[in-house]
């Protein structure tokens, strides 16, 4: 499995675009995790096929997670894609697909050239799709915010979306060989988020291989960065990354 960063940051961040991770499969398929405004113009600098993007998974209903979904949709529609696009997340996803596509692009829906096929999931739900196992935990978040691990033949990969952890999204995370979390400020002072330190008391509680730390608050970035770095230095029991935008970790 190999995961690219496409983007590591929050909402509002100028220098990081928002957090979303281009996923290949051990059978090759692709899946992309999370859509946010910045992501789909990056997507494209990295992949010209039209056709090799199997499924989208999105966290959740924010901005920064999903309104990149129209422009993806209709620049596969302008080269040409044939297959069908699976779109997989929180009970609403397929509504909320279209509503955001008639906003953007009205009455467009209906010429796209290829199907799609949405999947609706709810916490601590498992389906199969694109040839790898998708499932699900509730996170704490400020809305309805899936957590989500996907497993192919080989390894196995947690991804927070936006939310503090979870009993259950901890259960999920177990023994994952890379857990990525949202760690938007260095402490729990922000409601419905995830934090430095309880990330990383979160994956070595999940016993995972290796922490991926994004979607970092952009002043906690960039005013407490060496302290975050030192933080993260001094546990040698876990290997803790700090992805920037277009990083490739392999599996």
């Amino acid at each position: 499995m190999k995961i690219l960063f496409l983007g590591v940051g929050e909402a509002c961040d100028s220098s990081y675009p928002n957090t979303s991770l281009l996923v290949r499969a051990g059978n090759g398929s692709s899946v992309l995790l999370d859509c946010g405004f910045t992501v789909p113009h990056l997507y494209f600098k990295h992949i010209d096929s039209p056709e090799e993007l199997k499924a989208l998974w999105i966290s959740h209903f924010h901005g920064d997670h999903f309104f990149g979904v129209p422009l993806l949709l209709l620049r596969f529609w302008e080269m040409g894609r044939k297959q069908p696009l699976y779109i997989l997340g929180p009970e609403g996803v397929q509504q909320k697909v279209r509503m955001a596509m008639d906003l953007a692009y009205p009455a467009f829906a209906e010429k796209l050239s290829y199907e799609i096929h949405c999947v609706e999931l709810e916490s601590q739900e498992s389906t199969d799709v694109a040839g790898v196992n998708w499932k699900t935990a509730r996170s704490d978040h400020s809305q309805n915010a899936l957590a989500l691990r996907i497993d192919d033949d080989d390894n196995s990969l947690f991804y927070s979306g936006d939310g503090r952890p979870t009993n259950e999204s901890s259960d999920l995370a177990e023994k994952c060989d890379l857990v990525i979390h949202e760690a938007f400020g260095i402490d729990q002072a922000t409601p419905g988020h995830g934090s430095l330190d309880g990330s990383i008391a979160f994956a070595l509680n999940a016993k995972a291989k290796k922490l991926a730390l994004v979607h970092i608050s952009r002043v906690d970035r960039k005013s407490y960065y060496n302290e975050v770095q030192k933080r993260v230095e001094i546990h040698q029991d876990l290997q803790i990354l700090l992805p920037e935008p277009g990083d490739l970790v392999t599996l």
